[in-house]
């Protein structure tokens, strides 16, 4: 039988989701719990694959195991067995096909850059200390709707077949003392929302045109690309797949 398995997390802690050779993740800590409570070895996969330092506010996982009965009582094992910075929302039964990574259609992440200092936020959101044009960002980032491969802001040597992504959605909020980027897509490049947050904040202090932005666009290089934003800003919100993945 498989399972979808919700969780949300902060990365301060973990190199990123997936598992590594030397350094604890999210993946190799939420396998190593499942596998203690069902005494047997759980192996996960994800929707994705979050960076060293990037959070998650929902990502959703699959494994496949024997009948669970009280998925409650698993939820509330898990909760009292992981650290406090590893949160489960939620544990379904879905089809045995369904996959947590092919089977998504789409996926948001959120930005969150601070324009103050603040103890409380300084974990979770990138500080700077001058607002950018956020109008002249917001043009920018309207341009990402217009194209489909994203070389330029995709991590240098990544292992993919293909560049293209389907941005629906890539726009910037001003709330309060925080300006958050919301962009939601099919898929996404390692690295990809970083660098597009570094290179849209060099648009709003007007380092780069917004013609120039859509060069580095076509340029498909991605040294044209402004610096990627720091990770602990960027934020995993959303997974969404279709409503009849769920076992009836």
């Amino acid at each position: 039988m498989r399972y979808f398995i919700e969780i949300a997390y902060s990365g301060k802690n973990y190199h990123g989701w997936q598992n590594q050779p030397d350094s604890i993740t999210v993946q190799e800590v939420l396998e190593n719990s499942l596998s203690k409570i069902l005494r047997t070895k759980i192996k996960v996969m994800g929707a994705g694959r979050t960076d060293a330092g990037v959070h998650a506010k929902q990502l959703f996982a699959h494994f496949d195991y024997q009948k669970i009965n009280s998925v409650d009582d698993l939820i509330f094992k898990l909760n009292s067995f992981l650290a406090n910075d590893i949160s489960v929302q939620n544990l379904f039964q879905v089809n045995n096909d369904v996959h947590a990574r092919f089977s998504a259609l789409e996926r948001e992440y959120q930005y969150i850059i601070s324009l103050e200092k603040n103890p409380f936020t300084k974990d979770f959101s990138y500080q700077i200390y001058h607002k950018p044009n956020i109008d002249l960002m917001n043009q920018a980032a309207n341009e990402l709707l217009n194209y489909k491969d994203f070389q330029c802001f995709s991590r240098s040597n990544s292992d993919v077949k293909t560049y293209y992504c389907d941005v629906k959605i890539a726009s910037w909020k001003s709330l309060g003392n925080q300006l958050v980027f919301t962009i939601k897509a099919d898929r996404f490049l390692r690295n990809m929302v970083r660098a597009i947050v570094g290179t849209l904040l060099d648009v709003g202090f007007e380092k780069t045109s917004l013609s120039e932005f859509q060069e580095i666009i076509k340029s498909k290089d991605r040294s044209k690309a402004g610096t990627s934003a720091p990770a602990k800003g960027l934020f995993l919100t959303k997974v969404i797949y279709p409503e009849q993945i769920k076992m009836n």
